[in-house]
């Protein structure tokens, strides 16, 4: 079908989503040949047209107006040429890159880093990991509070990985660190984060050593991923969004779409964190309809539906809560369709009918609706979740929804249920922290509370 160019569509008022609706409705086509036309699915064009994905990107305005035969300049894209040094600079949509890391020649330096504190971090690291392989501990460790200094040593030596602050990197045979990946997966979603922590940064400088070569099968860019979603979890945001943007450049060189796709969902609850919902939703939704995830594939089907149901969670933030359970129920649906067993594991944490409804209890209770939250609870049994540390998110949703509702006897029961499946998880998460401080300040403090709070290194 081609594009429709007889007559530019007039300039009407209100949003571009109506203004597209107007004009599409004008020339009497449906959402599905209007999709056909810019490139997008009938359900995203509507989701453009109703406001529930935001229509802001140059890109995909410029697709709806040479697809309706909108001038341009209704949208706002004409803008004056801007002269610098002599050249004539244009409007893009290139989204803007870091710089290409450099790792294996950095010297290793402490500059602005305090080395008592980092020399701190490391020993706490290794009194924990001596704890788990059951070596003796000196008197003067502290195992069971040191969890928490677990998740800062973790921060701290993905850091100086990806700032190329390690000079003793060796690189060991592909096949090797293929399986290093495997076990740092296995890491975290065993809530084993003081393995990952001595796994993973040396998984991201090995896979830097051996990047851009001949056979380069998405190593590093599965190694930045995995250390984004860790980043988001401890709530390091500025580094997390140097990971996201390397991961996405080393995904776009494999040109591995799952990885493309991973990588937006990454950027897109960075800018959900951000508080830019707007772009959030733009990369989220952008995402899952482009044409790549559309092979048929499960894989591709269940990527499509995380980046959905992020968008979900997104809407749930702006206080939309009908678009919510909109989008929702369309990531729902597409994993009804995929059958129970979870797929994409090492990406989302697995997407399944059952992970849905884990991502729907954070959803309501972002949406302002702790009721909801619980009542989406029921329907999931912890034990079909497909890890450790899916389970401890249920538990620890739970615990939020709870203390929402007043709740603070069974909130704390939920947080010791979260301690109980993911310990080192629940002692290092910024969110379990906030959980704690709020009940040591909201009402009565019990000794099983104190002790909790001890544990997750509150003060109480």
């Amino acid at each position: 079908m081609d594009a429709v160019r007889a007559q530019p569509a007039p300039a009407v008022d209100g949003t571009p989503g109506e203004l597209v609706r107007q004009a599409r409705k004008k020339h009497g086509l449906t959402l599905a040949q209007l999709g056909e036309l810019a490139g997008y699915s009938a359900a995203q064009v509507s989701r453009y047209e109703r406001g529930i994905s935001p229509l802001t990107d140059v890109t995909v305005l410029r697709r709806f107006a040479d697809a309706l035969g909108i001038p341009p300049q209704v949208f706002g894209l004409t803008v004056p040429p801007e002269i610098r040094h002599g050249r004539v600079i244009g409007p893009t949509a290139a989204y803007p890159c870091l710089p290409r890391p450099r790792v294996a020649e950095t010297a290793r330096r402490e500059d602005g880093e305090d080395p008592v504190r980092r020399r701190k971090l490391l020993a706490n690291l290794a009194v924990t990991a001596a704890a788990a392989i059951g070596a003796p501990i000196l008197p003067t460790g502290k195992i069971p509070s040191e969890d928490a200094a677990v998740g800062e040593a973790l921060v701290a030596r993905v850091r100086d990985a990806m700032l190329g602050l390690h000079t003793d990197v060796t690189v060991p045979p592909t096949a090797v660190l293929r399986t290093d990946l495997v076990r740092a997966f296995t890491d975290f979603h065993a809530c084993a984060y003081g393995s990952l922590a001595v796994r993973l940064p040396r998984l991201i400088c090995a896979a830097h050593a051996r990047a851009g070569g001949d056979g380069d099968d998405g190593l590093l860019a599965h190694s930045y991923l995995l250390a984004t979603r860790m980043l988001i979890k401890l709530d390091e945001q500025q580094l997390g969004w140097m990971a996201a943007d390397r991961a996405r450049q080393a995904a776009a060189a494999v040109g591995e779409p799952l990885l493309v796709a991973e990588a937006a969902r990454q950027l897109a609850v960075l800018a959900r964190k951000a508080d830019w919902p707007d772009q959030a939703l733009s990369i989220a939704l952008t995402a899952a309809d482009h044409p790549t995830l559309r092979g048929g594939e499960p894989k591709l089907a269940a990527q499509r539906g995380l980046l959905i149901q992020s968008a979900a969670y997104t809407a749930a933030k702006t206080g939309d809560a009908a678009g919510m359970r909109e989008l929702t129920g369309e990531a729902a649906a597409i994993a009804r369709e995929l059958g129970p067993a979870a797929v994409l594991r090492d990406h989302g944490g697995g997407f399944s009918p059952t992970t849905v409804q884990l991502h729907l209890i954070s959803a309501e209770n972002s949406a302002g609706s702790p009721s909801a939250a619980l009542a989406a609870a029921k329907a999931v049994v912890p034990g079909n979740l497909p890890s450790t540390e899916r389970r401890a998110r249920y538990y620890t949703d739970v615990a939020t929804a709870f203390a929402r509702s007043g709740r603070r006897d069974d909130c704390i029961r939920a947080l010791l249920a979260a301690e109980h499946h993911a310990p080192e998880e629940t002692h290092a998460r910024p969110a379990v922290k906030s959980l704690v401080s709020g009940l040591l300040v909201s009402g009565r403090t019990t000794t099983e509370l104190r002790a909790l709070a001890a544990r997750v290194g509150v003060l109480a």
